[in-house]
């Protein structure tokens, strides 16, 4: 668009190699399309597809879709008599799958990178096209990077995890937003979506002028828009079918451009297709608070001056609108039409009367139009006699603040103190910081206990993004969501175990380079680590490793080094309690005292907590040979027979409880004979639970020790 030059198409070039600009646009050989071509389209399936010979895809292109366009065009009637104004009409955006017109944009676009073999991709938004892109990336198994403003609120950040994108909160303007996301893509190799710039977003965009001029005109016929009898009509060039009609005027809401960019280009081909009788007039609405353009139309500027946002409508925050508004303006001095700005207490004021007026419930960013819309009568821009049709832009969708916790948004700070710039050295330092961010590491492993300990453990000294799974099928399903740079995985799952967790990931392009390391209590065959190796980075048995260890063969699969000073040694339990990481090698196992004096019981006991690889079991005959080994091995739990030989059950919690040793961790009693009822009421106000020998149910004693050692 800047140097006017004709290239062959190809809508994955991000510049023009003659003068490098990134402002595209697509063109088409309209003498081509036949005469019929608005008949064809009305037997078509009602979306934005079927415009299909305008739009830059093979026939054969596989599309992302979500049941995207053709959204209801309404007539405002007691808007239009309340403002004098008879001929007013909404397209109803908010009906798109994630709530905004964005979406026509995010289909396009998405499906062409789909179709090109993307797997992940930058974007930095305002808000709506975040979650738009976040839905079709999701759809398509895209891995979705998004850098938002801070003045984005907490619902919209929600939702955009919701879908599972990478979300990035900088501290700072929108413009600093896509400068750091521009710096991300170029450091990772990434794609970025130019917006505006690139011809493929405007392409989705002009399918709203495409069904305005459909529905018009069949409405002002009074005719279904699919209708196909022929004998209801002779117009259309006597194909029966309603002849299509633009507007007098279009009017949106603008942040960056790229809504009224797409529907003046859709209306513009349309004109030089002969279906439409005029281009219509382009009103520009922005925020008093951040309005660029605007402000350079009221001076007669060729170019917009950027500005700092002052506004509430955060999706409305584009302070330096570029080569947008030279194109916005080229628009309007050819076919007509106005820019104006409004208040954010006039929009909220319009947001409310458009409720109570016309039963719609609208973003802040589509009561700018609407207010827009008052003012541009009120300076008689717009005349009595004129069809206007208002861009109903979006409605914003808040996602439950208990669905997803705060790990799921990294936060960047861009600007300096105060709220100054940032430096370029404040910047890269800031990039630096993310690039460590935006690591992941899943953790798959049934043990609450363990997966936190790893977690601990690898944030000990990077700051890491680390998602905990307790099965094999959740697992699988983060890992294909989060797409990580590392897994961690347990061998011993209930129902899918680590071994299936590997085939599974292995047999699915979108992990199967993704590297494991495999973290498990139980020892290995030789044929089982034989399967393993091929598909892992590494085997750690627990127990047989130092924390320090491990840490540091993590940083290195993960392309940093690990500071000495900062590795975690191994540590104590009270250590871990006080705050630190427990070291996850040696310590990671819980220790369980059976005193029992059958040995034969103890030694049962101790083998159901040890089978499984969860525990440690420790086992004495007596209350003395008990307080040995507590003072010695600092037990996690205490499983006691009341009657021992040397002592009752009571008298050795007492002096377990008293100093030196002041041990007080949780105990549960098993007796091998029935308890007096009195002494069974005391005992287990002392202690966690009563368990008798001849009922004793092993599994549920199991899950209920593992219950009490969770945390």
């Amino acid at each position: 668009m800047a140097c006017q030059r004709a290239l062959p198409a190809d809508l994955g070039l991000v510049a023009c190699p003659g003068c490098g600009s990134a402002w595209l646009d697509a063109r088409y050989a309209l003498e081509r399309l036949p005469a019929s071509w608005p008949a064809r389209v009305a037997t078509r399936p009602t979306d934005l597809w079927r415009y299909r010979e305008l739009l830059p895809f093979d026939a054969a292109m596989p599309r992302v879709g979500l049941g995207e366009g053709w959204t209801p065009l309404i007539r405002a009637g007691r808007l239009s008599a309340e403002l004098g104004h008879a001929g007013l009409w909404i397209k109803d955006e908010r009906q798109q799958p994630t709530g905004s017109f964005k979406d026509r944009q995010a289909a396009v676009a998405v499906s062409l990178l789909a179709a090109r073999g993307v797997r992940e991709l930058v974007l930095g938004s305002t808000g709506n096209a975040a979650a738009a892109y976040a839905a079709y990336c999701a759809r398509a198994g895209i891995k979705l990077w998004v850098f938002l403003a801070s003045s984005v609120p907490a619902e919209k950040l929600r939702e955009l995890a919701l879908y599972g994108a990478e979300v990035v909160k900088v501290a700072g303007s929108y413009d600093q937003a896509k400068l750091i996301a521009a710096d991300f893509a170029a450091r990772r190799g990434l794609p970025i979506d130019l917006g505006a710039k690139a011809a493929v977003g405007k392409e989705g965009m002009k399918t709203i002028a495409f069904e305005i001029a459909e529905q018009l005109g069949a409405l002002l016929a009074g005719e279904p828009v699919d209708s196909a009898d022929a004998a209801q009509s002779e117009r259309a060039g006597g194909l029966g079918l309603p002849r299509w009609q633009a507007p007098d005027w279009y009017l949106q809401a603008v942040s960056g451009g790229i809504g009224p960019l797409g529907v003046q280009k859709g209306f513009e081909e349309l004109f030089a297709a002969g279906l439409i009788d005029r281009v219509p007039k382009l009103g520009v609405l922005q925020s008093a608070g951040c309005a660029p353009m605007v402000r350079a139309w009221e001076r007669g500027a060729s170019e917009a001056e950027p500005v700092e946002p002052d506004t509430l409508i955060s999706v409305l925050a584009t302070g330096d609108p570029g080569l947008a508004y030279t194109a916005l303006k080229r628009a309007i001095d050819l076919r007509g039409g106005a820019m104006a700005a409004v208040t954010d207490d006039e929009a909220f004021l319009a947001m409310r009367h458009l409720a109570r007026i016309e039963g719609l419930s609208v973003e802040p960013a589509v009561s700018v139009a609407f207010a827009g819309l008052e003012k541009l009568i009120d300076a008689g821009h717009i005349r009595a006699h004129e069809r206007v049709v208002v861009n109903c832009s979006g409605h914003t969708f808040s996602a439950e603040k208990h669905a997803l916790e705060d790990r799921h948004v990294l936060h960047l700070r861009a600007a300096g103190p105060a709220g100054e710039p940032a430096s370029d050295t404040q910047v890269g330092r800031a990039l630096s910081q993310l690039d460590e961010q935006a690591t992941s590491i899943v953790v798959i492993d049934d043990n609450p206990h363990d997966s936190r300990l790893i977690r601990r453990l690898l944030q000990r000294q990077r700051q890491y993004r680390v998602f905990e799974s307790h099965s094999g099928v959740e697992g699988i399903d983060l890992v294909r969501q989060r797409q990580p740079a590392l897994v961690v995985l347990d061998l011993m799952m209930p129902g899918m175990d680590g071994f299936a967790v590997l085939e599974v990931l292995a047999a699915d392009p979108r992990t199967r380079e993704i590297p494991v390391v495999v973290i498990s209590a139980r020892g290995l065959e030789p044929y089982e680590r034989d399967q393993l190796d091929p598909r892992t980075a590494s085997i750690w048995r627990k127990g047989d490793f130092r924390a320090d260890e491990l840490l540091a063969h993590v940083v290195q699969l993960l392309g940093g080094e690990a500071d000495p000073s900062g590795i975690l040694a191994e540590t104590t339990l009270s250590r871990a309690q006080g705050g630190e990481p427990e070291a996850f090698g040696r310590a990671a196992r819980r220790r369980i005292l059976v005193v029992d004096p059958n040995p034969l019981d103890a030694r049962l006991v101790r083998r159901l907590f040890e089978s499984r690889q969860r525990f440690e079991a420790l086992t004495a005959v007596d209350g003395a040979q008990a307080l040995v080994l507590v003072g010695a091995q600092r037990p996690d739990l205490l499983i006691f027979d009341p009657d021992l030989p040397d002592m009752s059950g009571e008298a050795l919690l007492e002096r377990l409880a008293a100093p030196p040793l002041a041990w007080r961790g949780p105990a549960l009693a098993i007796s091998r004979a029935p308890l007096p009822a009195e002494r069974r009421r005391r005992l287990a106000e002392g202690i966690d639970s009563v368990w008798a020998k001849d009922s004793l149910d092993r599994s549920s004693l199991y899950e209920h020790v593992q219950s009490l050692l969770a945390d």
